[in-house]
């Protein structure tokens, strides 16, 4: 039986892994042993590889680390105004995002919704990559069919929906992308403005994430490759671009160590582009749990697993200094351990239960040590009730752990701790130092939104989140050419994402700052972040600086 989680990017039908590396030098030795080879922006590289080659891989010297690929959950008109977009929208002189490119790398976008197309009808789409769709795909990638701008606009005049298939069958399934553009760069033309988004004049580029063929959630491979598209893109273009990243993971050590965050970190300083991520909807789930370990006696933690579930999982993350000994109990009340730390796998099976249990080590971007566990349904599902996990101190220097369980989009709202930590609750990628992470808030009450993930109170907390921006019932495009009301960090990300674009047209486009753009963006509008009330101090951990405010973020 192989994980579900851990088999992410292995195809069993040729038998090979799709993987990141990170690498110096050339690609040569790479090229020689794999089937495919992406190159990326800053020694970054996605690499299909058959599974008796990876020890092969690893042993070039060229290539620094090797991570398997992780899924990628998906997880207005007042909202505007509390942004301070109103005054900064209104105006001859008013900023609409012109000159600037705004990218959304997500579930693909509804390419015929009149709020994506110019009043003559054509589109404001210069390039839509769908990487679910076997063809044409962008020069110097492997997968998908890249649609531009000419082709998008055949599609829009032909005269039955068969037709306009024929020529760009990308759809929008889920509607998340749709909806997310609408708020970063929607033009409310199919409202006659009312549902007007932030930088409404911008060009825009989109990429549907996915595999040919698979319905599963899209993986981390899938949006590196995106970003590093839409990065191109913007440099081989000279214009700056704003990148909207709304969905993420509970898979990472939360601290900014994995490739994918590593990634982000280096292709920001590519080009003048900015990059913004929420903080996920993981705030009030369940599904992050802190223990402070001891030399003296256990600690426990409790969790439950929902009924007809055939899988989950649980990462512990901890200092490698500390040494421990795992027992887990399931709800019959066997105990199995004490799971020493052993190299490789180590394989329980209990009462309808397959355990998997993993030590891994630290590697060259992060001191600490993971212990994964997988549940894997012996039968057809998980036994459901009370889980506890164990764990006896053998010789304890930091004395703190981190538990995580998957993101609640792919379990039941059952699966969670009993006693959760809602601090440590944002997800993967939003920890990279270089991008602007968003949190969401209630434009109308003016109240912190409970779902929105939160960064530790204490160390490692690295200054996360950056703002808060309105994430609750936010009026937008929709698949079918209408609108819809949306919650979430996933549709508060796109108001910052706008705004970045507004301000590097005032900055960049404009010509009163060139520079404007980077970590530069994210300090302005750190600066003319307003407050919330509830909170007495700024910066924190629940909505990092304060409520986005464009109006008092754009320098005098």
């Amino acid at each position: 039986m192989r994980s579900e989680n851990l088999g992410t990017g292995y195809d069993m039908d040729d038998q090979t892994w799709e993987v990141i590396i990170k690498y110096t030098g050339n690609l040569d030795n790479v090229r020689q042993i794999a089937e495919e080879v992406t190159e990326l922006f800053g020694g970054f590289a996605v690499v299909r590889i058959k599974e008796d080659a990876l020890t092969l891989l690893t042993d070039i010297p060229q290539v620094t680390y090797v991570e398997k690929p992780k899924a990628v959950y998906f997880a207005l008109q007042e909202a505007k105004a509390a942004s301070c977009l109103t005054g900064v929208q209104g105006g001859a002189d008013g900023l609409s995002g012109a000159g600037v490119l705004f990218a959304c790398v997500d579930s693909g976008v509804a390419y015929t919704h009149p709020d994506f197309r110019n009043e003559d009808g054509s589109t404001r789409i210069l390039y839509l990559w769908d990487q679910t769709i076997e063809g044409n795909s962008p020069a110097g990638y492997t997968r998908g069919t890249e649609y531009t701008a000419e082709q998008i606009n055949a599609a829009l005049q032909a005269q039955t929906q068969t037709e306009r298939r024929e020529i760009v069958p990308s759809e929008d399934i889920s509607g998340h992308g749709t909806s997310v553009l609408g708020i970063g760069a929607g033009n409310g033309r199919g409202s006659g403005g009312r549902f007007r988004g932030v930088a409404y004049e911008s060009d825009i580029i989109v990429v549907k994430l996915g595999t040919p063929g698979e319905g599963s959630f899209p993986r981390t491979t899938e949006l590196l490759e995106g970003v590093d598209y839409c990065i191109r893109k913007a440099v081989e273009l000279g214009m700056p671009i704003a990148v909207n990243l709304s969905f993420g993971n509970n898979y990472g050590a939360h601290n900014g160590s994995s490739l994918l965050e590593n990634y982000l970190d280096t292709v920001a300083g590519v080009g003048k582009n900015v990059i913004c991520v929420g903080m996920g909807n993981e705030g009030t789930a369940g599904v992050h749990k802190a223990l402070t370990l001891t030399q003296e006696e256990p600690v426990e933690a409790e969790f439950s697993i929902g009924e007809f579930q055939v899988s989950t999982n649980l990462q512990l993350w901890k200092s490698y200094a500390d040494r421990v000994r795992i027992f887990i109990e399931n709800p019959a009340g066997t105990v199995i351990g004490p799971i020493e730390e052993i190299l490789g796998t180590q394989r329980f099976n209990v009462q309808g239960t397959e355990l998997l249990i993993y030590y891994g080590t630290p590697n060259p971007y992060n001191v600490l040590q993971e212990i994964y566990i997988d549940f894997l349904a012996s039968d057809q599902y998980l036994p459901s009730g009370i889980w506890k996990l164990r764990i006896e101190p053998i010789e304890i220097v930091w004395n703190l752990a981190e538990l995580w369980l998957p993101v609640s989009e792919t379990a039941n709202e059952r699966t969670r701790f009993l006693e959760p930590t809602l601090a440590g609750t944002f997800t993967v990628p939003s920890a990279a130092e270089n991008v602007i992470s968003v949190a969401a808030y209630d434009a109308l009450s003016g109240a912190y939104a409970d779902f929105s993930g939160r960064a530790f109170q204490v160390l490692p907390w690295a200054g996360k989140p950056d703002l808060a921006a309105p994430g609750v019932d936010i009026q937008t495009a929709a698949v079918g050419g209408g609108y819809r009301r949306v919650s979430g960090t996933s549709f508060a990300t796109p108001f910052v994402t706008g705004s970045a674009a507004l301000l590097m047209e005032w900055g960049i486009v404009r010509g009163n700052d060139p520079f404007l753009f980077g970590n530069k963006v994210k300090a302005y509008l750190r600066r003319g972040a307003k407050e919330l009330s509830g909170f007495t101090e700024t910066p924190n951990a629940r909505v990092g600086y304060g409520a986005l405010c464009v109006g008092e973020s754009l320098p005098e």
